[in-house]
């Protein structure tokens, strides 16, 4: 499991590489939900969303043998538009396996990034392991890789340092990767820092390994708030949440595109469904604010199509 040393480390190798997303605040909806919320907004990070921070750091970490074969993963998303992105400013081919029905805006920015993009059909999984292994890629989980993990911490840091007066973080959770690097950078520096994290209920890997005591697959797993719906919940996600993350709820997919318009007509940041959960959270009454409250607005590739 990665060290509050390991995280600070990643930190400093990000330091000048990507942005330090601002801590923001509004008025409206301290009123709106009856309490102080900061607003950590990783919209404003290269790529559009928090991805690029453990992404990133991954690419750097590789071998020499490794980076001239080049990376591969496998995303809805967020994760192979950071991927990339962190390849070419590392000078290293990406490829993206993504489904064919992803959205389109993200498809365009893995291309526009330099990754070659192959859209498939079925088993995202069995194509991204048959692909890797016949170019003799080497794979980057989207999420349960401790590297990746170890960089997302980095945003925990910021936290701390640029919101000290929060006692609870709400986070969105989809395989897990972004709130396991904030739970450990958070809680290792301050223990008495309160993780949360909101899942979408189509989409709740998460909550349901939690209950069986391991990690779980889904059947199907699809939502508005698509950044969040993976199929899976990773092994090393899984025991960093299990020892670190307080408590995670489930938000309805009427509740994300209700919050999701909502924060962008208070605040006029276009923030994505799946950045929206937490406050899905607040205005379902599943979470209050009882306390100086932080929340991560983790990305903002938005297909506006979506919201009508």
């Amino acid at each position: 499991m990665p060290t509050l040393a390991d995280i600070r480390h990643a930190a400093a190798g990000l330091s000048g590489r990507i942005h330090r997303t601002p801590v923001i605040t509004s008025s409206a909806l301290d009123e709106l939900f009856g309490g102080s919320l900061a607003l950590k907004a990783e919209l404003f990070q290269k790529t559009g969303s928090f991805k690029v921070r453990g992404l990133l750091h991954k690419t750097l970490q590789l071998t020499g043998s490794e980076r001239e074969h080049g990376v591969i993963t496998v995303s809805a998303g967020n994760a192979a538009g950071a991927l990339a992105w962190a390849a070419r400013d590392a000078g290293v081919p990406a490829t993206v396996v993504m489904a064919r029905t992803a959205v389109q805006a993200k498809v365009d920015a893995a291309r526009a990034y330099g990754a070659r993009v192959e859209l498939v059909e079925g088993d995202l999984i069995a194509a991204y392991e048959a692909i890797r292994d016949e170019r003799r890629l080497t794979g980057v989980h989207p999420f349960d890789d401790l590297d990746v993990i170890t960089g997302h911490g980095s945003l925990g840091l910021e936290l701390l340092d640029d919101a000290p007066q929060a006692r609870t973080v709400l986070v969105p959770v989809g395989g897990g990767g972004l709130i396991s690097g904030v739970a450990l950078a958070m809680k290792l520096s301050d223990p008495s820092v309160r993780i949360v994290g909101v899942e979408p209920e189509n989409a709740d890997v998460v909550s349901r390994s939690l209950a069986a005591g391991s990690p779980q697959k889904l059947p199907t797993a699809r939502s508005l708030a698509d950044g969040l719906a993976a199929p899976v919940c990773g092994t090393h996600t899984f025991g960093i949440i299990q020892q670190y993350v307080d408590e995670l709820v489930r938000v309805g997919e009427d509740a994300i595109l209700e919050a999701t318009r909502l924060v962008m007509s208070r605040t006029k940041l276009a923030l994505e469904p799946a950045a929206a959960a937490p406050f899905a959270a607040l205005l379902e009454g599943k979470l209050r604010l009882t306390g100086p409250t932080a929340a991560v607005i983790s990305g903002g590739n938005l297909d506006v199509s979506k919201l009508y």
